[in-house]
């Protein structure tokens, strides 16, 4: 689930925005190069776990890695896929809440609520979204991201600060 953003096109994209209309901004997200082969260790205070409805809720101090990969929050809840009313051990859905911060090396994400819908691969972050990449910031209330094809939609007061690379 790595996000990255490419800042140029999004800087291209906000400039031609202007206030009155800045309900959203289109951005570009790369391709994720994180290793799903690798093991995902996950800690938290306290974890419920429901069979019959195939649900893990992980409270408390969450932090979930993979690799280089973290994400941090005060509550995680997993959805495995259900048919026929069994789990089948494949995770369909995950949603965290409160204080949610994904980091891969230097690009980060943040905001209240993330939630990952793994089946058809797209991620809606909201409240308070901000992404950085090195010095690059760019920030909005609502962040909708297609991980198949790397692209996303910033939304609300979308806000932008770039860093000359040069300095």
């Amino acid at each position: 689930m790595t996000l990255r953003i490419h800042f140029l096109t999004a800087a291209m994209i906000v400039a031609f925005v202007s206030a009155a209309f800045g309900q959203g901004t289109e951005v570009a997200f790369g391709q994720g190069t994180a290793d799903s082969n690798l093991p995902v260790e996950v800690t938290a205070d306290s974890l419920r776990v429901d069979q019959v409805k195939g649900t893990a809720v992980f409270v408390g101090n969450v932090l979930v890695g993979q690799g280089e990969m973290r994400l941090s929050a005060d509550q995680v809840d997993v959805q495995y896929e259900m048919v026929d009313g069994k789990s089948t051990g494949k995770i369909a859905q995950v949603v965290a809440k409160g204080g949610v911060t994904f980091v891969n090396g230097p690009e980060a994400a943040e905001g209240d609520l993330a939630d990952y819908d793994v089946i058809n691969q797209k991620l809606l972050m909201t409240g308070n979204v901000i992404l950085t990449q090195n010095k690059s910031i760019l920030s909005g209330e609502r962040l909708s991201v297609n991980m198949v094809d790397g692209t996303g939609v910033m939304e609300g007061r979308v806000k932008t600060i770039l860093e000359n690379s040069d300095k």
